[in-house]
């Protein structure tokens, strides 16, 4: 590993990884081995990987991808409790905040980045499997506020402004909706608001065919839509006929080139409870 503060874009075929603190300079780990602590920061052609078995992290501290060139294709892992992600980027950096405040840690695992040892490792996707027939809305890596990685999940609205139901939540894989609130039953939470919408933005056109909705089904906490429609960015919908279930709804409708999806128009039904809200959306399809 070596010290690359610098966020000017890697060298042709070449990809960059560090941690930095609020300041924006690279954090310092030590293995159980060594006298002296290292920088943490690496560089590869195709991947880089940090590992260190003594860093703490510190609020304000935030991981830093530097790749080539703009559009380019990654499978990441930065924490041990994440899914390795195929995501997109359509700039040179990404930054990932580290979520260590009491807020953001609710929807993930009560261990995510609380370790002082780490592996880090990011890397440029192969053709095969950015080209392959995939869900397309999936990114464990998800946060809030996008910082360039696609796909990204944001809404209209969140129930509180509070993590556990942040639109994030609907696409990280994470299926638990037997019940609701903190990990794993984080889900996206539309505050009774009956114009909630929720946006996937892909960053880039993609060609989707099928639906994959989980309704959160706590039931009998929990109500459920009758009904969705989901709005593409050409205008085109196709609207749903969603029921009272725990398992996974499929959809299949002719194919959609699209930067983006919008599901919206939720129907709930005429049951006692006011609150329907969604576990994961999946979005099936292949690159353009």
């Amino acid at each position: 590993m070596s010290d690359l503060t610098s966020a000017s874009p890697a060298t042709p075929n070449m990809i960059k990884l560090e941690i930095l603190d609020k300041d924006g300079t690279v954090r310092m780990g030590k293995n159980e081995y060594e006298e002296h602590q290292l920088p943490m920061a690496a560089q590869g052609e195709e991947m880089a990987f940090i590992a260190t078995q003594e860093l703490v992290y510190q609020e304000g501290d935030f991981i830093r991808v530097t790749t080539d060139a703009p559009g380019r294709f990654l499978v990441v892992k930065l924490d041990e409790t994440l899914d390795s992600s195929l995501i997109y980027l359509n700039d040179v950096i990404w930054e990932y905040e580290i979520p260590l405040s009491e807020g953001a840690r609710n929807s993930i695992p009560d261990m995510a980045f609380m370790s002082k040892s780490h592996y880090l490792s990011v890397r440029y996707a192969k053709d095969y499997e950015i080209k392959q027939y995939r869900n397309l809305a999936l990114n464990p890596h998800d946060q809030k506020d996008s910082k360039g990685a696609y796909p990204h999940a944001y809404a209209n609205v969140e129930t509180r402004n509070d993590s556990t139901f942040f639109a994030k939540n609907a696409i990280d894989g994470v299926y638990a909706n037997n019940s609701h609130g903190q990990y794993p039953y984080q889900s996206w939470g539309i505050n009774r608001d009956p114009n909630a919408e929720f946006t996937i933005d892909f960053g880039r056109n993609v060609r989707i065919d099928s639906a994959g909705i989980v309704l959160r089904a706590d039931f009998p906490h929990d109500s459920f839509w009758r009904q969705v429609t989901l709005r593409f960015e050409d205008g085109t919908t196709y609207t749903f006929a969603t029921e009272k279930k725990t398992g996974l709804q499929m959809f299949n409708f002719p194919a959609v080139v699209t930067r983006y999806a919008v599901l919206e128009k939720l129907i709930k039904a005429d049951d006692e409870s006011p609150f329907p809200a969604l576990t994961q959306l999946e979005l099936y399809g292949t690159e353009e």
